[in-house]
């Protein structure tokens, strides 16, 4: 018998670009087999651009530049064998190179104002799909900006371009067989925004003003060049051209004021494209005669019983004119209360103040006078008793040397007894060895200490050390004693040397370190031991001991750090002493949770969220909400300093989009924001057709004034505006009318009122101490009254 003919290789599918080479190719077992191709079931004899090859054993179908009509299922088969496969022609979406390039390496350039047309062709299997996108959003058909798209060309065209305009663009062409993405490049220029404001007074005197302002948030998207400056006399119209700055400066000196004359000032921002919109002032007086400088505060140079000298030097700045003379002026300390001590000027830097109380201390202060009147005065002097000079202090008492070492010696001692009132104000150590006459000063130490160690010795070394109590009226006699480095040092009790620097309790933000250093005393060798709360430390912690001192090291502070911390002091013998402190750690707030919007009263938005994690430690949180009209616009703080989860915005516009964010705030700064994603609307409700319906005589529908949304209590900053709102129902519509303590506001020009179809609105404008108080709210028709209350508080700049 015959073998039978098989397959070695079968047909495999292939897809391939429309015009590229393509290939099917198969190969059998026998060399003589004669092969026939078929197409979506129909035999091929000839095809245009198709070659049919047989070289021994294989078969090979191949097109030199495929196309639309080459895609298909082929079919092979010759002897007893058969084998199919497809052959796919993909044509994707394409742009022309050379276009595509310059489309994505230059950047397209536009005037404001100008039309701006984006034309792109492009080529591919039909229907090919575009879409333009900016920021990741479709650009969609509006008054502006039109999208156009044929079956060869897409076109993006904007009839008057802005700075809005302005980013990355992309189009995405897309089809059955794939998709093309191009990104462009749209830059915007414009003349700058006006400079950032406010303009600072930086100096005002009867010779120069100047000025200072910060550079605008938009240049344009062109440098800014230089600044103008121009300046307007009040009570007149026209502004007259100071003056220009380059780019790099945003200050500005003039020499040409008049004395006690007040001018507005404003600025403008210069690019290539043109002058910003001016940046004005508010109104800027020129000083008058410039008066002398404060002082330094004058010394005491001697007291006595009845009589107390003093001097002062002048003041660095002396004014406009020469220094006459000086206003002496003194007071009892603890009262507020100055006395004049002389009735003319003092020509000399120097005077003896007379006819003082005995043993009474008093400060005082002086003020120099020039032509332009008296300056202002110096901060008091240190205070000082009338009383003739004490004596010197006595001896320190029990001087001894508590500890040593090789190389140190610690003494210890008590303060001397007191004499006439004298105080002690220090000790002044010093050291010399037996076979030296010179002291050494080794420390001066403030009153509260009564132990020093002396470091540096020689071992064995034998020296001698005194001591010296210190006080106004000069040092006392001093006690001394031998000591020797090395010697065995007496059993002295642990004893934990706390003095002023060690705090009981420590207030520290989270990151910086927490390192708390206590001295002590205590012979033999001690044991020192740390806890928290009364639990050992966390590993964190770093626990350093030796020369004396204990040393707690935590190198960045956490919130879990909070709590008690002790230290104890033990020598082994069951004699201990311990101090204990508080650890409070604070931070920049956690941000707030998520927000909700709702509409409970017509055209008013209620903003509520979750609180911060960090209201559960923090006593001083507060929130600030803000908001804006469209994604990229700035930011505008309708409310600051609530202390509660919720702010009610009265003034919302039906139709226009907002945005909302809430930031949690404490004393060292302001969380992260927490914000909405999706833009409020409140809907425009649409004109409707009502047809008048003939009257007739109906139910009473009247209706007592009633409040949907009361008044809220307000705390704010003083100089800020207030706005207080609430929502009131009833029919008629009730007359509203506002009150302060029981004081009518109706023509109170400093109170502003309104009432929009229920939602009405008190706003105060700049707020001062006089408006704290309890405000209240009456509404009022024929059927009856209503009222509401709530109370402003009113909080300082700082």
């Amino acid at each position: 018998s015959v073998p039978r003919c098989y397959l070695n290789k079968q047909l495999a599918t292939v897809r391939v670009l429309k015009g590229d080479p393509a290939e099917l190719s198969c190969t059998v077992s026998k060399d003589n087999v004669t092969g026939t191709w078929f197409k979506d079931g129909l035999k091929l004899t000839s095809m245009d651009g198709v070659i049919f090859e047989k070289k021994g054993l294989v078969h090979k179908l191949m097109i030199n530049k495929a196309e639309d009509i080459h895609a298909g299922k082929y079919r092979f088969e010759g002897g007893d064998v058969k084998t199919e496969a497809s052959i796919f022609v993909e044509d994707p979406p394409q742009v022309d190179k050379i276009l595509l390039k310059n489309l994505t390496s230059v950047p397209t350039v536009a005037k404001a104002g100008e039309g701006v047309k984006l034309q792109i062709p492009f080529e591919g299997r039909r229907p090919i799909r575009a879409a333009w996108l900016k920021d990741r959003m479709e650009v969609g058909d509006d008054t502006r900006i039109r999208v156009d798209k044929t079956d060869t060309c897409t076109t993006l065209s904007i009839s008057s371009c802005d700075r809005r305009d302005c980013g990355d663009y992309k189009v995405r062409l897309k089809n059955d067989s794939g998709v093309l993405e191009i990104n462009l490049k749209l830059v915007v220029i414009d003349k700058p925004q006006p400079p950032a404001g406010p303009i600072k007074i930086v100096e005002s005197s009867a010779n120069n003003i100047t000025i200072q302002w910060k550079p605008p948030k938009d240049d344009g998207g062109k440098p800014v060049q230089r600044y103008l400056v121009e300046r307007q006399q009040v009570g007149r119209n026209n502004w007259e051209t100071l003056g220009e700055t380059p780019r790099s400066c945003t200050s500005f000196t003039t020499s040409q004021v008049e004395e006690e004359m007040s001018y507005y000032f404003r600025v403008r921002a210069v690019n290539a494209e043109g002058v910003s919109n001016a940046l004005e002032s508010g109104e800027v007086k020129a000083a008058g005669k410039a008066s002398p400088g404060a002082p330094d505060p004058p010394e005491i140079i001697s007291a006595s019983r009845d009589a107390i000298t003093i001097s002062w030097k002048a003041p660095c700045k002396t004014g406009t004119s020469q220094i006459m003379g000086y206003i002496v002026q003194k007071r009892k300390k603890g009262t507020v209360t100055w006395l004049p001590v002389t009735n003319v000027p003092v020509k000399d830097k120097k005077l003896k103040v007379t006819s003082l109380k005995k043993g009474v201390q008093y400060e005082f202060r002086v003020a120099a006078v020039n032509a332009a009147g008296t300056g202002q005065p110096s901060d008091p002097s240190e205070p000082a008793f009338a009383r003739d000079p004490t004596k010197s202090p006595g001896q320190v008492q029990d001087l001894k040397v508590s500890s040593s070492d090789n190389t140190s010696v610690t003494l210890t001692w008590n303060k001397p007894e007191v004499q006439d009132g004298n105080d002690v104000k220090g000790y002044e150590v010093e050291m010399r060895p037996c076979n030296s006459l010179i002291w050494t000063k080794c420390f001066t130490l403030p009153a509260e200490s009564t132990s020093c160690r002396v470091q540096g010795l020689q071992a064995r070394e034998k020296l001698l050390l005194r001591v010296t109590a210190l006080s106004d009226s000069g040092p006392g006699e001093a006690s001394e004693l031998e000591a020797c480095a090395g010697a065995a040092a007496p059993m002295v009790s642990p004893r934990l040397l706390i003095d002023d620097t060690v705090k009981s309790f420590l207030v520290i933000k989270a990151g910086d370190p927490i390192q708390v250093k206590i001295p002590f005393e205590g012979s033999p060798e001690l044991v020192v031991t740390w806890l928290k709360d009364g639990l050992p430390l966390p590993s964190r912690a770093a626990v350093s001991t030796e020369d004396g001192s204990t040393q707690l090291l935590l190198r960045a502070a956490e919130l879990s750090d909070r709590g008690t911390y002790t230290v104890e002091l033990g020598d082994g013998l069951g004699k201990r002493e311990s101090f204990s402190f508080q650890v409070q750690i604070t931070d920049i707030p956690q941000p707030p949770g998520a927000i909700r919007l709702e509409e409970n009263v017509p055209n008013t938005v209620t903003v509520t969220w979750d609180p911060s994690a960090s209201e559960q430690w923090e006593k001083n949180l507060h929130y600030t909400v803000l908001k804006r009209e469209s994604q990229k616009g700035l930011w505008h703080v309708l409310g600051d300093l609530i202390y509660n989860n919720k702010f009610t915005f009265t003034r919302a516009v039906p139709g226009r989009d907002y945005y909302f964010r809430v930031v949690a705030k404490n004393d060292l700064g302001a969380s992260d924001p927490s914000e909405t994603v999706q833009p409020w609307r409140i809907w425009k409700k649409k004109a409707e057709f009502r047809v008048k319906a003939q009257k007739y005589r109906g139910v009473n529908q009247n209706q007592p004034p009633r409040f949907l949304v009361p008044l809220k209590s307000h705390v704010v900053v003083m100089g800020s505006e207030c706005h207080m709102s609430c929502a009131v129902g009833g029919h008629p519509p009730p007359k509203i009318t506002w009150y302060k303590d029981s004081r009518d506001l109706s023509r109170d020009p400093n109170y502003f009122s309104t009432n929009d179809f229920g939602v009405c609105s008190l706003v105060v404008l700049g707020v001062t101490k006089q408006d704290e108080g309890e405000y209240m709210v009456e509404a009022s028709n024929e059927v009856g009254h209503a009222f509401s209350k709530a109370f402003l508080a009113i909080r300082g700049n700082s």
